[in-house]
C-alpha cells in the first residue's frame, strides 16, 4: 500500500523560494540534469545502498571510537584486563570517545553524499527533500516535539526513570556533559535524519513501498539505540515513539526538513535540561529522603539501650 505525501509527478524541490546552497544546480543550465528536480520518494538509489550507508555509519562511529580510545589505553602500557576495564571506563577515556562522534558524523555525511549526488551528478538537499511541507511547517514541528516531550514525561512516570549508560557518560565530566549536549544538537539530528529517513527510507520506499519501508525504519532506528537506554523502559519507549512520529511525518510529507527540526527540536530542548540540571539541582535541592520503618526502629533501639 502506497502513503500518499506532498510531492507529485511534478514536484517542486522549493516551493518556498528557499536558497538550499546548492551551487551546482543553482548554477547549472535548466536543461541539465543538476537542475532537475529528482523526488525523494523515487531516489536514483536503491535498498542496497540504502542499507549500505546504514551500516557504514554504524561502523564509522565504532571504529572511529576505537582508534580515540585505544592508543589512550596503551599509553598505560598494561596488558591486565581488569586495569584496562577501569583504564576504558575513565573520565578521559569516556570525553574521548565522545568526541570521536564528532569525525564520525562527519565521514558518514560524506558517505552519504557520495551516494545522495552519484559524485556530484545530484544536488544533495533537493535529492533528499530538504525543503518544508505546505501541511507542517516551523511551529507545527515544534508543537509536535512539545507533545512528543511531555510523552516522554509521561512514560518516566508511568516505567519509572532508572539510570543509563548514556546518563552515567553525561555524569562522569562536564566536559562530557556538554559535548554530549553539542552533539544531541547539532550533528545527531542532521546525521541520523539524512541516513535513516533520508538515504534508508527513500531506497526502501521505491522498493517495497511507503508502509513496510516506514515500519523498518522505526524498528532500525529505536534498535540501534536501545543500548545506551537499557534498562529504562521509559526512555526506550520515547525513542520508539519519537522514530515512529519522524518516519510518519517523512512517509506523509514527503520532505525530510520537517524530520530535521522536530529531531533538532527534541534533542535541543533534551539538551539543555541536561546542561542546566546540576544548576538546578543546586539552586533547588530534592528534600532529604524520610528513613525507612526499619532504619527508624533500629534507631530507636539503638538509643534506647544507650540511655538505658
Amino acid at each position: 500500500m502506497e502513503t500518499p505525501t506532498d510531492q507529485s509527478a511534478k514536484f517542486d524541490p522549493n516551493p518556498f523560494g528557499f536558497d538550499l546552497n546548492d551551487a551546482e544546480a543553482a548554477h547549472a543550465p535548466q536543461d541539465s540534469p543538476a537542475f532537475a528536480a529528482p523526488n525523494p520518494d523515487n531516489p536514483p538509489w536503491g535498498v542496497l545502498l540504502g542499507i549500505g550507508v546504514t551500516l557504514a555509519s554504524l561502523f564509522l562511529l565504532l571504529v572511529v571510537q576505537l582508534v580515540f580510545v585505544i592508543p589512550y589505553v596503551l599509553s598505560f602500557h598494561t596488558f591486565d584486563p581488569i586495569q584496562i576495564a577501569n583504564i576504558a571506563k575513565s573520565q578521559r577515556a569516556i570525553l574521548l570517545s565522545i568526541i570521536a562522534i564528532i569525525p564520525a558524523h562527519l565521514l558518514t555525511l560524506g558517505v552519504a553524499w557520495t551516494v545522495v549526488t552519484g559524485f556530484r551528478k545530484r544536488p544533495f538537499f533537493r535529492t533528499l527533500g530538504w525543503t518544508w511541507s505546505p501541511r507542517l511547517g516551523l511551529w507545527s514541528c515544534l508543537g509536535i516535539t512539545l507533545l512528543l516531550l511531555g510523552a516522554a514525561q509521561g512514560l518516566s512516570a508511568i516505567f519509572g526513570d532508572p539510570e543509563t549508560d548514556l546518563e552515567r557518560m553525561i555524569l562522569s565530566s562536564t566536559a562530557a556533559r556538554y559535548t554530549i549536549a553539542a552533539l544531541a544538537t547539532f550533528t545527531a539530528p542532521l546525521v541520523e535524519e539524512v541516513v535513516f529517513r533520508g538515504v534508508l527510507y527513500s531506497g526502501l520506499r521505491k522498493r517495497i513501498g511507503a508502509t513496510w519501508g516506514a515500519v523498518i525504519v522505526i524498528l532500525i532506528f529505536a534498535a540501534i539505540h536501545v543500548p545506551q537506554y537499557l534498562p529504562n523502559v521509559a526512555a526506550i519507549s520515547a525513542i520508539l515513539l519519537l522514530s515512529s512520529v519522524l518516519t510518519i511525518v517523512r512517509a506523509r510529507t514527503g520532505r525530510l526538513l520537517p524530520c530535521v527540526a522536530i529531531h533538532f527540536f527534541f534533542n535541543g530542548i533534551s539538551s539543555v535540561l541536561i546542561v542546566l540540571q546540576p544548576f538546578i539541582e543546586r539552586k533547588f535541592p530534592p528534600p532529604p529522603t524520610p528513613p525507612t520503618p526499619g532504619a527508624l526502629v533500629e534507631l530507636c533501639a539503638h538509643v534506647f539501650n544507650k540511655l538505658f
